[in-house]
């Protein structure tokens, strides 16, 4: 089984690619984790931090 590693996505990127990662890593929609990132952001405050980490630390998806 090939090893999964998480990427920012560039096909379906709004942003910076970081919750279409996710949501393909985690093979959920890319909806839902894009409303539970804004969700983090305006209840704890420190969702755009993680998110800016995020997209600093997250390599781009090869092709």
């Amino acid at each position: 089984m090939p090893e999964k590693k998480l990427y920012k996505n560039s096909k379906n990127k709004k942003i910076f690619g970081v919750c279409a990662g996710i949501a393909e890593y985690f093979n959920i929609d890319v909806t839902l984790v894009r409303i539970l990132c804004i969700a983090a952001v305006c209840t704890f405050g420190t969702g755009i931090l993680a998110y800016i980490i995020a997209a600093l630390i997250t390599p781009e998806k090869p092709e």
